[in-house]
């Protein structure tokens, strides 16, 4: 079940649930509206999914940056979320679909125990500029049934969540 917006705020209050910088003005109906952070990685080469990506990080000026269809971008959210109680989804909203923006379409499960600022896919339809720490998505929080496990505990492989993370699928393919 997801997470009201008054289970949300209780639970940030126990600290079943941590968001960091957290605003209590942008918990909505059933989620937490994040925003996109200050910094950018950029690919506009093919990729091959056997080796290490190239891409580009780039700070997110201030008067906004164009991003472009044709490019893979990772960006990362502003907040770092984390629970050891409850799972997390991200995703992006109408706002940002709605200018041609596709955000994270893969991966939005974060687990029991998930502490990251999360990486976001970003795609565009369209030339749109976006601007450091805009509203970006929607998380929700999921109660679980069942016995939880903490993803903080389960390996090296998952705890690589300090900032953008591109793919490393070609670590499994060696």
């Amino acid at each position: 079940m997801i997470l009201t917006a008054k289970a949300i705020a209780a639970a940030i209050s126990r600290g079943d649930i941590v968001i960091d910088p957290f605003d209590p003005g942008r918990i909505s109906p059933n989620a937490y509206d994040w925003r996109l952070g200050d910094h950018i990685r950029v690919c506009d080469t093919d990729l091959d999914a056997a080796v290490s990506t190239p891409f580009t990080e780039l700070r997110i000026p201030s008067e906004g940056m164009v991003l472009l269809p044709g490019k893979l971008y990772l960006g990362v959210t502003h907040e770092r979320t984390s629970s050891e109680r409850y799972a997390q989804m991200i995703n992006g909203d109408h706002t940002i679909g709605a200018l041609g923006i596709w955000v994270h379409v893969s991966a939005p499960l974060g687990h029991v125990g998930h502490a990251i600022r999360w990486t976001l896919e970003i795609r565009v339809a369209r030339p749109v500029r976006v601007y450091p720490y805009m509203t970006f998505g929607k998380i929700i929080f999921l109660t679980t049934f069942g016995s939880t496990a903490s993803y903080q505990r389960m390996g090296s492989k998952y705890m690589r969540t300090g900032g953008i993370d591109i793919s490393r699928l070609y670590e499994e393919l060696m």
